[in-house]
């Protein structure tokens, strides 16, 4: 599936987004509500009819952007050495899950079942969002198929958070989500040189997604 390098940058911004949104759970405990939200959703938008679709548009991904636009223009901050290694470790791992195609399926089939059964809790409110259950069946999914690959990430923060059985299933239902836009990158034509040698053509098209 090939794709324009708008969708290719707003597939990176989901991969992004995932690995800020698990850099703050872990040091902070709690993160961008709207964001989270945007992210764990994409994991269920497996048939979604375009790119867009599957982050509820642009915006869904616009921590995602904030950070291409600013983190590959130049505007580096201390902790984005870390950032950079969740996300060069979530791009290994799709190339590994490529040649598991049994553990594929065994996603597909798990993030499909959490869809289903999560369709009888879609009237319940929440503060953040995400419904915990969802997260919890995300995690299980995670756990039993991609933390089994290697490199597995290791996650740094407050052991406080990280040993929070709450906290610590968002950061895997985060990384899943994360991996999800990994496939989605790699499917639309986006290779890891390109973090290299279009850095700046890629902050530049964040910025104008994020400026429509």
């Amino acid at each position: 599936m090939a794709g324009s390098f708008h969708d290719q940058v707003l597939a990176l911004a989901g991969i992004f987004q995932s690995a800020g949104l698990v850099q703050r759970l872990a040091r902070e405990g709690h993160t961008d509500s709207a964001a989270l939200h945007a992210s764990i959703q994409s994991i269920l938008a497996l048939d979604a009819p375009d790119v867009g679709a599957i982050y509820g548009g642009a915006h869904g991904v616009r921590l995602g952007l904030e950070l291409l636009s600013t983190r590959l223009s130049g505007k580096t901050r201390p902790s984005d050495m870390e950032m950079a290694r969740y996300v060069a470790a979530m791009v290994q791992l799709e190339g590994s899950l490529r040649r598991h195609p049994k553990m594929l399926d065994d996603i597909r089939q798990g993030i499909d079942t959490a869809r289903e059964q999560m369709k009888f809790f879609e009237s319940d409110a929440l503060a953040d969002g995400v419904h915990p259950l969802l997260t919890e069946k995300l995690a299980q999914v995670y756990s039993q198929t991609i933390s089994t690959l290697t490199p597995r990430i290791m996650v740094n923060g407050e052991h406080g958070h990280l040993a929070n059985p709450a906290i610590a299933a968002k950061v895997r239902a985060t990384l899943l989500a994360g991996i999800r836009s990994a496939v989605l990158w790699r499917q639309l034509g986006g290779r890891r040189w390109q973090l290299l040698f279009y850095r700046s053509k890629i902050a530049r098209t964040a910025g104008e997604l994020l400026a429509a």
